[in-house]
Protein backbone atom coordinates (compact mmCIF):
# COMPACT_ATOMS: atom_id res chain seq x y z
CA UNK A 1 0.00 0.00 0.00
CA UNK A 2 1.28 3.45 -0.90
CA UNK A 3 2.09 5.53 2.22
CA UNK A 4 1.17 8.81 0.54
CA UNK A 5 -2.13 10.41 1.35
CA UNK A 6 -4.04 12.06 -1.48
CA UNK A 7 -6.44 14.89 -0.63
CA UNK A 8 -9.77 15.61 -2.26
CA UNK A 9 -11.42 18.96 -1.58
CA UNK A 10 -15.10 19.66 -2.04
CA UNK A 11 -17.69 22.32 -1.29
CA UNK A 12 -20.53 19.92 -2.20
CA UNK A 13 -21.53 18.08 0.96
CA UNK A 14 -23.60 15.54 -0.98
CA UNK A 15 -20.43 14.19 -2.62
CA UNK A 16 -19.03 13.26 0.81
CA UNK A 17 -21.98 13.15 3.24
CA UNK A 18 -22.22 9.37 3.61
CA UNK A 19 -18.45 9.02 3.88
CA UNK A 20 -18.20 11.73 6.55
CA UNK A 21 -21.16 10.40 8.54
CA UNK A 22 -19.79 6.84 8.28
CA UNK A 23 -16.37 7.86 9.59
CA UNK A 24 -18.02 9.90 12.35
CA UNK A 25 -20.00 6.85 13.51
CA UNK A 26 -16.95 4.57 13.24
CA UNK A 27 -14.57 6.83 15.16
CA UNK A 28 -17.01 8.16 17.76
CA UNK A 29 -18.17 4.57 18.30
CA UNK A 30 -14.60 3.47 19.04
CA UNK A 31 -14.48 6.11 21.77
CA UNK A 32 -17.84 5.01 23.23
CA UNK A 33 -19.63 8.24 22.36
CA UNK A 34 -22.46 7.04 20.11
CA UNK A 35 -24.86 6.59 23.02
CA UNK A 36 -24.65 10.32 23.82
CA UNK A 37 -27.34 12.32 22.00
CA UNK A 38 -24.92 15.00 20.73
CA UNK A 39 -22.81 12.41 18.86
CA UNK A 40 -25.60 10.22 17.48
CA UNK A 41 -25.74 9.77 13.72
CA UNK A 42 -28.85 11.84 13.00
CA UNK A 43 -27.81 14.66 15.32
CA UNK A 44 -24.37 14.84 13.67
CA UNK A 45 -25.96 14.73 10.21
CA UNK A 46 -28.17 17.71 11.18
CA UNK A 47 -25.10 19.72 12.21
CA UNK A 48 -23.30 18.71 9.00
CA UNK A 49 -26.26 20.00 6.99
CA UNK A 50 -26.28 23.29 8.92
CA UNK A 51 -22.52 23.85 8.58
CA UNK A 52 -22.41 22.95 4.90
CA UNK A 53 -25.32 25.28 4.06
CA UNK A 54 -23.19 28.32 4.95
CA UNK A 55 -21.13 30.22 2.36
CA UNK A 56 -17.53 29.03 2.07
CA UNK A 57 -17.99 25.59 3.68
CA UNK A 58 -15.31 23.17 2.54
CA UNK A 59 -14.28 19.59 3.32
CA UNK A 60 -11.02 17.79 2.67
CA UNK A 61 -10.97 13.99 2.68
CA UNK A 62 -7.68 12.11 2.79
CA UNK A 63 -7.21 8.81 0.97
CA UNK A 64 -4.47 6.23 1.01
CA UNK A 65 -5.10 4.46 -2.26
CA UNK A 66 -8.88 4.09 -2.30
CA UNK A 67 -9.14 3.82 1.48
CA UNK A 68 -10.43 6.95 3.27
CA UNK A 69 -8.07 8.06 6.04
CA UNK A 70 -10.23 10.78 7.55
CA UNK A 71 -11.72 14.19 6.95
CA UNK A 72 -11.78 17.78 8.06
CA UNK A 73 -14.40 20.42 7.34
CA UNK A 74 -14.74 24.09 8.13
CA UNK A 75 -16.71 27.23 7.32
CA UNK A 76 -15.93 30.95 7.59
CA UNK A 77 -17.79 32.83 10.30
CA UNK A 78 -20.22 35.28 8.73
CA UNK A 79 -21.52 38.57 10.10
CA UNK A 80 -24.54 36.80 11.56
CA UNK A 81 -22.60 33.95 13.19
CA UNK A 82 -23.75 32.49 16.47
CA UNK A 83 -20.30 30.97 17.09
CA UNK A 84 -19.33 33.40 19.83
CA UNK A 85 -22.74 33.68 21.52
CA UNK A 86 -22.26 30.58 23.67
CA UNK A 87 -19.01 31.77 25.27
CA UNK A 88 -19.27 31.50 29.04
CA UNK A 89 -17.23 34.68 29.49
CA UNK A 90 -17.95 37.13 26.65
CA UNK A 91 -14.95 38.13 24.55
CA UNK A 92 -14.28 41.72 23.45
CA UNK A 93 -16.57 42.86 20.63
CA UNK A 94 -13.63 43.71 18.38
CA UNK A 95 -12.34 40.14 18.83
CA UNK A 96 -15.61 38.47 17.83
CA UNK A 97 -16.85 40.80 15.09
CA UNK A 98 -16.95 38.71 11.92
CA UNK A 99 -17.32 39.56 8.25
CA UNK A 100 -17.08 36.19 6.49
CA UNK A 101 -13.37 36.57 5.74
CA UNK A 102 -11.74 36.99 9.15
CA UNK A 103 -12.19 33.65 10.96
CA UNK A 104 -12.46 30.07 9.76
CA UNK A 105 -14.34 27.74 12.11
CA UNK A 106 -12.93 24.23 11.97
CA UNK A 107 -16.06 22.22 12.66
CA UNK A 108 -14.67 18.70 12.72
CA UNK A 109 -11.57 16.65 12.05
CA UNK A 110 -11.54 12.87 12.41
CA UNK A 111 -9.01 10.23 11.42
CA UNK A 112 -9.68 6.51 11.33
CA UNK A 113 -7.88 4.22 13.80
CA UNK A 114 -5.14 2.85 11.56
CA UNK A 115 -3.95 6.41 10.78
CA UNK A 116 -4.09 7.79 14.35
CA UNK A 117 -1.25 8.27 16.79
CA UNK A 118 2.36 7.34 16.07
CA UNK A 119 1.25 4.87 13.40
CA UNK A 120 -0.63 7.65 11.65
CA UNK A 121 2.50 9.70 11.06
CA UNK A 122 0.59 12.92 11.52
CA UNK A 123 -2.46 12.17 9.35
CA UNK A 124 -4.72 14.52 11.34
CA UNK A 125 -2.19 17.34 11.24
CA UNK A 126 -1.64 16.79 7.51
CA UNK A 127 -5.41 16.96 6.84
CA UNK A 128 -5.61 20.12 8.95
CA UNK A 129 -2.75 21.82 7.14
CA UNK A 130 -4.09 20.76 3.73
CA UNK A 131 -7.41 22.44 4.52
CA UNK A 132 -5.70 25.64 5.70
CA UNK A 133 -3.25 25.74 2.78
CA UNK A 134 -5.85 27.13 0.39
CA UNK A 135 -7.90 29.25 2.79
CA UNK A 136 -7.78 33.05 2.84
CA UNK A 137 -9.08 33.74 6.34
CA UNK A 138 -6.75 35.42 8.85
CA UNK A 139 -7.28 33.01 11.75
CA UNK A 140 -8.90 29.68 12.61
CA UNK A 141 -10.95 28.65 15.63
CA UNK A 142 -12.16 25.29 16.88
CA UNK A 143 -13.88 23.68 19.85
CA UNK A 144 -12.40 20.72 21.71
CA UNK A 145 -13.83 18.70 24.55
CA UNK A 146 -11.04 18.84 27.15
CA UNK A 147 -12.62 15.97 29.11
CA UNK A 148 -12.05 13.47 26.29
CA UNK A 149 -8.81 11.49 26.12
CA UNK A 150 -7.69 12.99 29.45
CA UNK A 151 -7.00 16.31 27.72
CA UNK A 152 -4.52 14.87 25.19
CA UNK A 153 -6.48 16.16 22.19
CA UNK A 154 -6.36 19.72 23.52
CA UNK A 155 -2.59 19.37 23.92
CA UNK A 156 -2.34 18.21 20.29
CA UNK A 157 -4.15 21.35 19.12
CA UNK A 158 -1.86 23.47 21.26
CA UNK A 159 1.12 21.83 19.53
CA UNK A 160 -0.44 22.97 16.21
CA UNK A 161 -0.41 26.60 17.38
CA UNK A 162 -3.85 26.94 19.00
CA UNK A 163 -4.45 28.72 22.31
CA UNK A 164 -7.50 28.44 24.53
CA UNK A 165 -9.45 31.71 24.57
CA UNK A 166 -12.56 30.62 26.46
CA UNK A 167 -15.16 27.91 27.00
CA UNK A 168 -18.59 27.41 25.55
CA UNK A 169 -21.52 25.02 25.30
CA UNK A 170 -23.03 25.76 21.87
CA UNK A 171 -25.87 23.20 22.08
CA UNK A 172 -28.00 22.04 25.01
CA UNK A 173 -26.85 18.45 24.44
CA UNK A 174 -23.19 19.24 23.74
CA UNK A 175 -20.28 19.04 26.13
CA UNK A 176 -18.62 22.18 27.45
CA UNK A 177 -15.83 22.83 24.96
CA UNK A 178 -12.59 24.73 25.20
CA UNK A 179 -12.69 27.48 22.55
CA UNK A 180 -9.34 27.60 20.80
CA UNK A 181 -7.84 30.05 18.29
CA UNK A 182 -4.86 29.92 15.97
CA UNK A 183 -3.91 33.41 14.90
CA UNK A 184 -2.55 33.86 12.30
CA UNK A 185 -3.99 31.11 10.13
CA UNK A 186 -0.53 29.92 8.98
Amino acid sequence: MNDRIAYRRTRDVEKVRELIVGIHVEVRGEFGLMDRPFYQRERFNERLTAYSSRPGWEAVVGYQGEEPVGYVFAVPLGEDTGWWSAEREPLAAKYVTEDGTRTLALNEILVRRQWRGAKGKGAAHALHEELLSQRQEKRVTLLVNPALSEGRLKVVYESWGYKQIGTQQPFDDSPVFATMMRDPLR
